[in-house]
Formats: structure tokens, sequence, C-alpha cells
């Protein structure tokens, strides 16, 4: 299962993910590329996997990319790789990605689990972005703007998730993932066999 989450900046994603991760086991995290510096205590291989410009356009020549966009002149994507060894390794798949991303990875994969996180309002929004004191007026009067398009796409999305309270939108968010886990398309490898035992009794 392929689990994409997406989220205007600074609605809580980072950390309704991390609790997600901390509860549900077999789920794997696609580390994105991109081609911006890194920033604070980013580090490579666990924040994102950092290359020059002419990498990132070559691999996506060569094809290598599940998605990707340019947002405010950096690329960001997800590597195909992600996906395949996930799968052979018998774990879902989560993917933290915008909404340029989530429309391309929906459309290749109709039935990857698309999970949209928003704050109860732009009033919200805009008092957490202040809070983190992380970005000028300028970005984050730009963050806002960012989040007034991207909130417009919510509808396409599997689940819209209202991050009102970490704690119980960290639970919701687990609950959404076992749920689709238990799903009979997700089970039927493991189901039909045990439902052919029934069946064939009562055929005999």
């Amino acid at each position: 299962m392929v689990i994409i989450v997406s989220a205007p900046s600074g609605s809580g994603k980072s950390t309704l993910v991390n609790g997600l991760m901390e509860q549900v086991g077999n789920i794997r995290f696609s580390v994105s590329y991109t081609t911006r510096a890194p920033r604070g205590a980013e580090r490579e291989g666990q924040s994102y996997h950092y290359i020059s410009r002419e990498e990132f356009e070559r691999r996506i020549n060569a094809g290598e990319f599940l998605e990707y966009a340019e947002v405010f002149g950096n690329y960001y994507g997800t590597h195909r790789s992600y996906v395949d060894a996930a799968a052979n390794a018998g774990f879902d798949l989560l993917l933290d990605i915008d909404v340029q991303g989530a429309m391309q990875v929906m459309e290749k994969l109709p039935d990857a689990v698309s999970v949209f996180i928003l704050a109860p309002s732009r009033e919200v929004l805009e008092q957490r972005l202040r809070k983190r004191s992380e970005d000028s007026e300028e970005t984050i009067q730009r963050r806002l703007r960012e989040a007034s398009q991207e909130v417009r796409f919510a509808e396409r999305y599997t689940y819209a998730l209202i991050n009102d309270g970490v704690a119980e939108s960290v639970q919701n968010l687990v609950a959404i993932v076992r749920a689709e886990r238990v799903k009979r398309e997700r089970l039927r490898e493991k189901l039909d066999p045990i439902l052919e035992t029934y069946l064939s009794q009562t055929a005999g």
C-alpha cells in the first residue's frame, strides 16, 4: 500500500507522520530527492537526498522518478526504487509530498491511499506559522497564499484530516492506515484461499 500525505506548510504534517511511524509497524518512509541545500539539522538520507540540479535532471530524463515538481526554483522528487523496495520487503510506503507530486502519484497509482492534512482555519494556520518563528514575514505570506491554492485539492484525496489537536489527529491517521490494511482488496491473497476452504466444502 502506498500512503500519500500532503499538507500546507504549518499544518503539523511532520508531527503527525512521526506519530504514525511510531505507532504502526511495517511502514517505510520515502526520503525525497531535492536540489535545495540542507537546512538546520537536516541530514543526508534522513531528511532528503541532496543532489545537484544537473543530476536531478539527468534522473528525470532517465525516468527514475515516480513524481517530481519544481517549487521556488528547486526540484523535489520521489525515486521509483522506494516503491519497488517496499513492496518486495512487504512494507507499506509513506510518501510525504506536496500537492503537485500527489496528483502525479494518484494518476500512476490509482489505488494509493491519500490523506490531506489541514489546520482548522487559515487564521490558525497563520498563528502556527508565526509561532514557530522560522520564517520572514514575506515567507509567511507566501506560505499562506500557497495554502489557499493547495486546499482546493483536498477533495481529490481519499481522506481529509483536520489537525485540531496532535494526539487525536495522530490517532485518526493511525486509524486510517489500519482500516485500509484490512480492506478486502488488500487482503485478497490471504483471504481468498481461506474463503476457498469454505466454498469447496459447500460445493462438495
